[in-house]
């Protein structure tokens, strides 16, 4: 089994309830955040930065850097389909959903 090598220099930042990790240079789809294509966002929710093999950060609840990245496109996930259904009722429902995405590139973590 092949072991996971973590990058030397990287991030973990929040935004939309969720957490995610920031690697300088990689794609990355999280919750919609407004802009167009080729804006310019910053996340300030940083919660830990790791900065070589042994230099590390932890957030009280947050630090004071910010992490740089552009809006590569808007988009939205596949489809899920809602399906309601009541036995001997003559009653059933069928929904669909499609959650919208931003696919974002880390320029400087």
């Amino acid at each position: 089994m092949e072991s996971v090598q973590m990058p030397e220099k990287y991030a973990i930042f929040a935004t939309g309830g969720k957490q995610y990790q920031a690697v300088e240079g990689k794609t990355l789809a999280i919750e919609k955040i407004e802009g167009e294509p080729g804006d310019t966002i910053e996340f300030k929710e940083v919660l830990f930065y790791k900065n070589g093999s042994d230099s590390f950060e932890f957030g009280t609840p947050h630090l004071e850097k910010t992490i740089k990245a552009s809006i590569i496109k808007q988009t939205k996930d596949p489809k899920i389909v809602i399906f309601k259904f009541k036995r001997r009722k003559k009653s059933r429902v069928k929904k669909g959903h499609r959650q919208p995405k931003t696919v974002i590139r880390f320029m400087a973590v």
